[in-house]
């Protein structure tokens, strides 16, 4: 018995966006280590205060594939995007835009009528999508954070970054 290659089939799954909760942190290992889960829980606790949103974008089911924060103290007068990420397997389906366009909601919600985020300089893919969402390049700079070695082990990782910026409706 011979076998058809098989036809190429398109599934829609219904998403939504709401606040990524602390439940939620143990099907977001695809976003990062341990220790940007440890950092993620964080952001939640100032989450609770105000200070970010944190937002989940998720199947029926309630599991996040998309994941991104909002931070009002970072830029005086705009809301900062950053942390956004993509579950893998679901990337260029639309689902950062998504995220991206619920981000620009919460801060317009805020009174806010400017984002902004740092893309960096070695990520063209993130940097394509921005700017086809209208983000411009303003300046550069760098900026480093603790990340998890395959090992366990802590290390400094440093990067330079573009910072980009969005006026808001």
């Amino acid at each position: 018995m011979t076998s058809l290659p098989a036809e190429p089939t398109e599934v829609v799954v219904p998403v939504h966006v709401r606040d990524l909760t602390p439940a939620d942190l143990p099907s977001c290992t695809w976003s990062g280590s341990a220790t940007h889960l440890r950092h993620v829980a964080g952001e939640l606790v100032r989450a609770e205060t105000g200070e970010v949103d944190y937002l989940a974008v998720c199947t029926a089911a309630g599991l996040p594939v998309a994941i991104g924060g909002v931070d009002y103290r970072a830029a005086p007068g705009a809301g900062t995007l950053w942390q956004l990420a993509v579950l893998p397997a679901l990337q260029s389906r639309g689902l950062g835009t998504l995220l991206v366009r619920a981000a620009e909601d919460r801060i317009l919600a805020r009174g806010l009528r400017r984002a902004e985020l740092a893309v960096e300089d070695d990520n063209p893919r993130a940097r394509a999508l921005y700017e086809r969402l209208g983000y411009t390049a303003f300046d550069r700079k760098p900026d480093a954070w603790d990340e998890e070695a395959p090992d366990g082990s802590i290390r400094r990782y440093e990067t330079m970054c573009t910072i980009m910026g969005k006026d808001l409706a």
